[in-house]
């Protein structure tokens, strides 16, 4: 696909303007992308795995619709969280970080997100940070008190415009911390002076470390020059984190920082907002242990990565239930085709690239994933009132237009991260997963589905029907095939 100039179908909603806008690039056919990564003070939870899917996603349909991205993600690896988890487990605050950075890489590639382009981490990029605070300090935004150093808002009329909050109105709800040196309530720290205990770099102003917002402005503009096209992140980031971010950048460079700001929705719990701080998370890996990672993806794309969506285990199972229908689907598509050469001369019934322009027009519009799902759903509802009703005189046509509409999922599973294993394959996990799951005795279930095609065999038609009722009792559901008998397991036994 060759690379686009320009894309006015391809829709952004900006949070800096609060509306939706054609992507138009900087650089022709380019996009370059910054997302705040973690801080690696302890597991990723499934509310920064959701917002890191939904960027994995826009990364994906960007190449796929033939852009040039350069993705970055960063690491803070020095924050006063990883300073306080490290005093609390006795651990060196380095290695603490290396210990859980380790870990968001492991679970990444458990989610099956892309990796970005680049992935700095503050402490391999202490120059620039400090070259960017001696900017600021020689402009005249910022200033050194006690081996301090802060951004003075007061000095940047524009401050809060991301958030579009009223600077004295946040000047009402702030106050100066004991210990702190600021000028005014609203200024933040851009470097914070050495403390015993504490990992510290030498500056001109005093040995130190930086304070959290400083890092992005100065990892962002190092890897993607200023301004670049599209930063993102969480909603709780826009205030103070982005709008800091703003202030700082666009005071030492005199340019705006990036030209759209993107925010995932909230992910919930019981009605509160998934946070570490509150204490009421699922761990991204603990999510992996249990369910599959292509059906925790289904699952954060339900929703648009705007709005916010409840995390509930009913609604995992039922991504697992969609899911286990789409490779089952696959399965009997590619056993109803088999090796055989499929004669496409003969044309197909309908025009299938239908379903993959609605997929297009979906995420087009601001990466409404949730919307191409639908798409995804009429695609596999086509696939299956071919298996199951196909015309009887139309044979090679149904063969045709079921390999036009296969080979159309394959684009849907890349953009989206999900229906890239074999259907057997991912099939066969499943199964085996709900076998551990119910804690079902498979040695028992593979003998009575052994002893019901004994009596098959036989002509015993009432001996296998009492072995399927007790196979169906244990919830495990038979398939019979011109190639022989599979089984699954269902979620939940049936009742009575």
């Amino acid at each position: 696909m060759a690379a686009p100039e320009s894309s006015p179908s391809l829709k952004v909603f900006n949070t800096l303007t609060q509306r939706k806008e054609s992507l138009d690039t900087l650089r022709p056919g380019e996009v370059r992308l910054y997302v705040c990564g973690p801080t690696v003070y302890s597991y990723v939870h499934l509310g920064n795995a959701r917002t890191f899917t939904a960027f994995d996603v826009v990364v994906r349909y960007l190449r796929y619709r033939g852009y040039q991205v350069t993705y970055v993600r960063n690491i803070t690896d020095v924050d006063d969280r990883i300073i306080h988890a490290a005093q609390a487990s006795g651990e060196e605050p380095q290695a603490l970080a290396e210990r859980f950075v380790r870990a968001f890489d492991e679970d990444m590639r458990g989610l099956g997100a892309v990796e970005p382009d680049e992935a700095p981490r503050v402490t391999g990029n202490m120059p620039e940070i400090l070259a960017l605070v001696q900017r600021l300090i020689d402009v005249g935004a910022a200033y050194a008190e006690g081996g301090d150093v802060y951004f003075a808002v007061a000095k940047w009329p524009g401050y809060g415009k991301l958030s579009h909050r009223n600077i004295e109105e946040l000047r009402a709800g702030e106050r100066v911390v004991a210990g702190e040196h600021k000028r005014d309530p609203l200024d933040f720290a851009l470097w914070k002076a050495e403390k015993p205990g504490e990992p510290a770099w030498d500056a001109p102003w005093g040995r130190g470390r930086p304070g959290w917002h400083i890092e992005c402005s100065a990892m962002s503009v190092k890897y993607l020059g200023q301004p670049f096209d599209i930063h993102g992140g969480g909603l709780d980031l826009i205030f103070p984190h982005h709008d800091n971010e703003i202030a700082q950048s666009e005071a030492a460079g005199k340019t705006a920082l990036a030209g759209y700001w993107m925010h995932t929705g909230f992910l919930k719990l019981e009605n509160a907002k998934m946070s570490k701080s509150l204490g009421n998370v699922v761990k991204l890996r603990d999510a992996l242990a249990r369910v599959d990672a292509e059906a925790l993806r289904l699952f954060f794309l339900s929703s648009h990565y705007r709005n916010e969506l409840t995390f509930s285990e009913t609604a995992l199972t039922d991504a697992e239930r969609r899911l286990e229908y789409f490779y089952e689907t696959l399965q009997r598509v590619d056993e109803r085709l088999g090796m055989r050469e499929v004669n496409t001369a003969v044309g197909t019934l309908g025009e299938p690239g239908r379903f993959l322009r609605a997929f297009e027009a979906s995420m087009d519009d601001d990466f409404n994933a949730a919307e191409a799902q639908a798409a995804l759903h009429a695609l596999f509802t086509e696939m299956n009132l071919l298996l199951d009703r196909p015309p009887v005189t139309d044979r090679e046509r149904v063969s045709a237009t079921l390999a036009a509409l296969r080979a159309e999922v394959r684009p849907f599973g890349e953009v989206l991260g999900v229906l890239l294993e074999s259907p057997s394959r991912w099939l066969q996990r499943r199964r085996d997963r709900l076998v551990e799951r119910r804690q079902l005795d498979r040695v028992l279930i593979e003998k009575l589905i052994e002893e019901r095609s004994l009596a098959r065999k036989a002509r015993d038609w009432k001996a296998a029907d009492a072995t399927r009722d007790a196979l169906a009792a244990l919830g495990v559901e038979l398939r019979d095939t011109a190639t022989g008998t599979s089984w699954k397991v269902r979620d939940e036994p049936e009742k009575d």
